[in-house]
């Protein structure tokens, strides 16, 4: 189903893995919206005005997917839009605001990342997108059932912290609880 705005603001990490899971959905369904509407909408929703408000949503999805040509892989606007905030907010934390915490969580999963982004072939991708990617990965290996190895735990907990202060960090900003030229 459709997240809600304040989904995002509370937590963007989770708001940007779950926009990830319907791409993906929608990919499984080849872009149909009459598989989209009898498999995952009208099973699922029984109020017929929040209905029509999910299949409108899904119908705008389905056409910004078919018209970006992302019927196989990449991520729609909202998404490239806040990533792009969010690489901001990383590189301002590293630089401008000069966050040692920040700086030390990044330091603690370097090594982490830098072995998904080469296992991954994500070479040419900003760091916050891999993050998100070593996440969803993580989340579907769990949903699949399979079984994940001690050390590659420890790494994804290592990601999942940079991921979970960024995002904390992002909530801060957007609410307004913070000015990075008062910090």
């Amino acid at each position: 189903m459709r997240p809600t705005e304040s989904k995002k603001i509370e937590n963007v990490a989770e708001y940007l893995l779950y926009l990830f899971q319907i791409e993906d959905l929608v990919r499984s369904l080849q872009l149909d919206m009459d598989l989209i509407k009898s498999q995952v909408l009208e099973p699922a929703i029984r109020d017929e005005f929040q209905l029509k408000d999910q299949i409108t949503w899904y119908e705008q999805l389905v056409r910004e997917m078919k018209m970006k040509g992302l019927q196989k892989e990449g991520h729609i606007d909202e998404v490239q839009e806040i990533l792009v905030e969010l690489t901001y907010l990383h590189n301002s934390l590293l630089t401008i605001m000069n966050d040692a915490k920040y700086k030390g969580l990044c330091e603690d999963a370097h090594q982490a990342l830098e072995e998904f982004k080469q296992k991954s072939n994500m070479a040419q991708r900003q760091d916050v997108e891999i993050l998100l990617h070593a996440m969803f990965m993580k989340l579907q290996l769990k949903m699949r059932k399979k079984e994940i190895s001690a050390e590659t735990e420890a790494a994804f907990d290592l990601m999942r912290i940079q991921l979970a202060y960024l995002a904390r960090e992002y909530q801060r900003m957007k609410s307004g609880e913070w000015n990075h030229l008062n910090n």
